[in-house]
Formats: C-alpha cells, sequence, structure tokens
C-alpha cells in the first residue's frame, strides 16, 4: 500500500538525505578521507545525536562545489519519488552552499534548483527550499543566514528554520534572523520539541513566532500545551523513524505521533535525514500502519494536512491537493 500512495514531506535536510554511497564516491573523487563515518557495510555510523550531529557535518565535507549539490539534489529527488513523495520541501543551509558568502549561496542554490526543475520534469516531484542557520553555530552567523535567505526569498525559497542542536542557546537568542526572515516574506518554522523538552516547543513559539514545528514530540509530555498547539493549528513535522533511531522513543507503538493526532494536534510524517536513519517515506507509512492500525484514509488526511501547511504558492499547493485527490479518488 505505501509504495503506491502519494505523499507529501516537510521536514528533510538535503545534506542528510544523501545515500551513503553517494558520499562515499564524491569522497573518492575529491580525494577526502571521511572512511571514519561509515561502518562495515558502508552505512553511517553514529552513537547518538550529538555525534549524529558531527557525523552529519563530516558527511558534507566531500560537497565542495555547486555541481556538487545539483548531483546531490538529483539523488535525493530520486530517492524520494521512488517512496511516492510527491512534494518535498528540504532545509537548505548557507553555512555549506558557500560560507554564508552571497553570491556564492545564489550559484550554489541556482544549481539546487536547476537540478530540482530536472527532477520535477522527471519524476514529477516538486521541491522548494527552506533556509536553515545551524543553531550550535550561533546566532551571529545566523544573521548571515538570514541576509542569505532574505536577498533570495521568492517562489522557490518560501521558508526559514532553525536546526542543530537544540540545547545550545535559547530560540530567543535567534529572534533578529527570524524577523528577518518574516520580513523578507518567509513562512517560519524551527527545530524544537526533540530533545530540549515541551518547553523548547514553548519557547520557539513564543519567541520566534514560527507556524509550523519540525519534531515537537515531546509537546506531548505536557498536555496543556498538546491542546494549545491543537487550538492555534501549529503543525508538526513528526519524523518518527529518526525519532526511534536515535533513542528518543523506544519503539513505533510508544511514540507520540498517534496520541499527539488524537488530542487533535495536525501531525505530518517525514523522514529527517533518511539514510540516517534506515528509512524512506515509504517505510514510515508502512511502520505507522503497522503500529497504530493506520489505514489510507488516516495517510490521506496527514498528506492533505502536509499540503495545507506546505509553504509554497498557492497554486502549488492547489495542484498538489488535486494529485492527491486524483489517487483517492
Amino acid at each position: 500500500m505505501s509504495g503506491l500512495l502519494p505523499k507529501v514531506e516537510l521536514h528533510l535536510h538535503l545534506e542528510g538525505a544523501a545515500p551513503p554511497s553517494f558520499i562515499r564516491g564524491l569522497a573518492a573523487e575529491k580525494k577526502v578521507d571521511i572512511a571514519r563515518i561509515f561502518d562495515e557495510r558502508g552505512n553511517y555510523a553514529y552513537d547518538d545525536f550529538w555525534h549524529f550531529l558531527k557525523v552529519y557535518e563530516a558527511a558534507t565535507e566531500p560537497l565542495k562545489t555547486p555541481e556538487d549539490y545539483h548531483r546531490l539534489t538529483l539523488a535525493v529527488l530520486e530517492e524520494s519519488a521512488a517512496a511516492g513523495v510527491i512534494y518535498s520541501e528540504t532545509f537548505l543551509s548557507p553555512d555549506f552552499c558557500g560560507g554564508r558568502d552571497l553570491s556564492a549561496w545564489r550559484e550554489y542554490l541556482h544549481a539546487i534548483r536547476e537540478a530540482a526543475d530536472l527532477a520535477e520534469r522527471r519524476d514529477g516531484i516538486v521541491l522548494r527550499g527552506i533556509v536553515t542557520p545551524i543553531r550550535h553555530f550561533g546566532p551571529e552567523k545566523a544573521k548571515e543566514v538570514a541576509l542569505c535567505a532574505a536577498e533570495t526569498a521568492g517562489d522557490w525559497v518560501v521558508g526559514f528554520g532553525l536546526g542543530g542542536d537544540e540545547k545550545s542557546g535559547k530560540p530567543k537568542d535567534f529572534a533578529w534572523a527570524f524577523d528577518a526572515a518574516r520580513e523578507a516574506g518567509l513562512r517560519l518554522t524551527a527545530h524544537a520539541g526533540e530533545w530540549g523538552g515541551p518547553e523548547s516547543v514553548r519557547d520557539a513559539l513564543r519567541d520566534l513566532n514560527v507556524e509550523r514545528i519540525g519534531h515537537g514530540v515531546r509537546a506531548i509530555e505536557d498536555l496543556a500545551l498538546v491542546d494549545e498547539l491543537a487550538e492555534r493549528g501549529i503543525v508538526l513535522e513528526v519524523c518518527p523513524g529518526s525519532n526511534i533511531a536515535l533513542g528518543l522513543y523506544r519503539d513505533w507503538r510508544s511514540h507520540p505521533i498517534h496520541a499527539l493526532r488524537e488530542r487533535g494536534v495536525k501531525v505530518t510524517v517525514s523522514t529527517d535525514d533518511p539514510p540516517f536513519f534506515h528509512t524512506t517515506m515509504a517505510r514510515e507509512y508502512d511502520r505507522l500502519a503497522t503500529a497504530f492500525d493506520w489505514d489510507e484514509g488516516v495517510f490521506d488526511e496527514i498528506a492533505k494536512t502536509s499540503a495545507k501547511a506546505a509553504f509554497c504558492d498557492e497554486k502549488t499547493r492547489e495542484n498538489i491537493l488535486k494529485r492527491l485527490e486524483k489517487a483517492h479518488a
């Protein structure tokens, strides 16, 4: 069932979605030694979330040019389309794409967009970008990222987010960057409620005024917050396979996505960094169906919730919703 259902993904890190074989091949081309980040089977290897962040950053080392990002984008979108994704929003960091230099960022962005256009023609998958500073790189660098985002905001760069180590600083430290992005017309999301607990969700909502939360699952520990999320229509970009792989929850049945949905929270499903967590969107659907007896109707509702929460323009949204309707007609 899962492979056939059209899916909408709102929480995908571009570098984190790179197939290990792609990064290994690129490293060999560039003569970059990153063998330490792979296990004996050639998969990414890490011990915990903080080690994962280090491995993630090491995996970006061979990605040195706009052409590398063009190839990366094609590889990632091929994998997503094979899992049934018809629309995706990906986090992009000028930190990795040109060192926060605006002219370099424009070149990287152009290469990524060209690849996205090619993938759309080839596989029918639509991609949009959310510019994202890395939290543990600090608020000053986030300001530079925000300026890159503001200067390239438009029909393709549609959002601004915040990723990285949730325990590094407070959301309010990044208020300037989020204000700049908002003034440029970008829609806002932020990672919270993964490692920082429910209070981090409250902080992101209050101090950054976001309309979506990346992860957000630990809101379940504060039922008043859960009810607030439901009442305000705040959308959670839930990544169950990621949470379980990183040890946040023991197994699929103990994951709170079902409980959050039952209390009226708008939940969506994404993969985060799929090869790191040995997942795909099709696998997420399969595991959720098994764990919670979700049927095709539930997944249709989640896909439509995702499409309505997407940061794209209305014409793109209408087209995605029409494709979802057609699939379930």
